[in-house]
């Protein structure tokens, strides 16, 4: 296989069954093509209570502080393959869009970072500096063992990195239209209002907690949580669900349940987050009325600050593409939630209008647009 095309690394990453949690052979495909253009390879696999274990790549070429490509090679479930135009794992080309799960969600992007490298290092050429790959199995699922510990892992090795191009498929309608410069933050939590089981019949003995959900839906979601800033919209809280009753019509059920979400800009921390959340139930039911439970957050809102790495990248959009991609921050999580805290992330990849759907597809032509960009970002990101 040649490494310099995208389609055909696209097509093969498809080819790999790697829904999460399993590597699939993807990422054996990508030492094969990486380390005979002088990478040294390490596929840690690393471990947690209670979650499966996760294989990762990390690729460094030359001594340094690298420029990073990061991205994933897992893929969600494919659905209901009947469903698929095209076998979901064959990377069917089909006129001018190539089919597969993955192929922008992002194993495109993955094999554009490989063409691009390869292109770089043509006819003895050079890439201008040390390059990496931070490659993970577990952006799709609960992302415990993959980017974060992959970035713990590199970091006590010594690997240091001026900065990271993560190939989330950031465009909406056309290569050219996004990049993001930054991530809302994500927090979950439980509000759980006690009240006194009983006989319907007998409300004088029993204590109905549904009463006081009202409440607590106008603290959670009653007053705007703020009015957004420059670069992110406002944040804002949504129940997800809520519990309560036995199931029987005569019986005033123990107690109420409300899940949400918020998903937060950086106005907020997720401990600020939740000091405000407790605060608004206090005033809404009073202290000591309701239980309060947070998952353990692991997305915190962050910008990174208009500079170099921002400027090399919209640089070479502009010059393949004609177009100036705007810098939002919206959306959902990324890796870069977690690589932000090793050095400046930047996102740009594919059209992400297909991404997860049933008939997950590419351009073929935009396969190698991007391939380009990332090319002359490299050229660039050592200046």
């Amino acid at each position: 296989m040649d490494p310099r095309d995208p389609v055909a690394v696209a097509q093969a990453l498809i080819a790999c069954r790697s829904v999460t949690p399993e590597e699939g052979g993807a990422h054996a495909l990508l030492e094969r093509l990486l380390a005979p253009l002088g990478f040294e390879i390490h596929r840690p696999v690393f471990s947690d209570e209670g979650t499966p274990d996760i294989a990762n790549l990390y690729a460094r070429r030359g001594a340094g502080e690298a420029f990073v490509f990061a991205g994933h090679t897992d893929v969600v479930p494919p659905g209901d393959e009947a469903r698929w135009s095209h076998e979901p794992f064959s990377g069917t080309i089909v006129g001018d869009e190539l089919y597969g799960r993955g192929a922008v969600d992002m194993k495109g992007a993955v094999a554009c970072m490989v063409a691009a490298v390869a292109r770089a290092l043509e006819g003895g050429g050079e890439l201008g500096g040390p390059v990496a790959f931070l490659i993970t199995g577990d952006e799709e699922g609960p992302a415990i063992n993959g980017t974060a510990k992959l970035l713990e892992w590199a970091h006590a090795r010594g690997e240091r990195f001026s900065g990271c191009l993560l190939g989330e498929p950031t465009n909406p309608e056309a290569l050219g239209d996004v990049a993001k410069i930054g991530r809302r933050g994500s927090l979950s939590g439980v509000v759980t209002l006690p009240g006194l089981q009983g006989h319907v019949a007998y409300p004088h003995l029993a204590r109905n907690p549904v009463r006081e959900l009202a409440p607590a839906l106008t603290a959670l979601m009653g007053e705007p949580l703020d009015e957004g800033t420059e670069h992110f919209e406002p944040s804002n809280l949504e129940v997800v669900g809520v519990r309560s009753g036995t199931g029987a019509y005569n019986v005033i059920p123990g107690d109420a349940a409300l899940q949400f979400n918020v998903r937060y800009n950086d106005l907020h921390t997720s401990a600020s987050l939740m000091a405000l959340i407790a605060e608004r139930l206090d005033d809404a039911i009073g202290a000591g009325n309701y239980a309060l439970a947070f998952e353990r957050p692991n997305a915190e809102a962050f910008l990174t600050p208009q500079g170099p790495l921002v400027e090399t990248l919209c640089a070479a959009v502009e010059a393949e593409t004609g177009r100036r991609p705007a810098l939002t921050t919206g959306g959902g999580t990324s890796d870069a939630r977690f690589i932000k805290s090793y050095c400046p992330v930047v996102e740009f990849g594919l059209v992400g209008q297909t991404m997860h759907q049933i008939d997950e597809r590419v351009a073929v032509a935009d396969l190698e647009t991007l391939t380009r960009i990332y090319q002359r970002a490299l050229a660039t990101a050592f200046g």
